[in-house]
């Protein structure tokens, strides 16, 4: 006989189904033989529950991971955008003040 590890609840649940179900005429044997299937599809229904939700959760945080790393390929590339744009205006201002010193040169002597 298999060895009975379910929960003393999930027994209750199939028992009190099995007798819910039980057909006139029917014998103990046969009212056990379908809670223990009830048992087992039970067990079976919630593993596939478990693996399903296990699986959710695996994409949930691939799909989090990708998403985080996008965040951080983004404030990389923000970064060296502005980097890039940076050093052209220390050169931008240098060269408008030597043309308004070269002006007032001219202007004035």
């Amino acid at each position: 006989m298999a060895k009975n590890t379910s929960s003393p609840q999930l027994n209750q649940q199939a028992q009190a189904l099995a007798k819910a179900n039980q057909r006139p005429g029917q014998s103990k044997a046969q009212t056990k033989l379908v809670e223990e299937g009830i048992r087992k599809g039970i067990e079976q229904y919630k593993k596939q529950q478990k693996a399903k939700a296990r699986e959710l959760d695996k994409a949930r945080k691939m799909r989090d991971k990708q998403n985080q790393q996008q965040v951080e390929d983004d404030s990389v590339t923000e970064v060296d955008d502005h980097q890039q744009t940076s050093p052209k205006l220390p050169w931008i201002l240098l060269g408008v003040s030597w043309l308004i010193f070269v002006v007032y040169a001219g202007i004035f002597h």
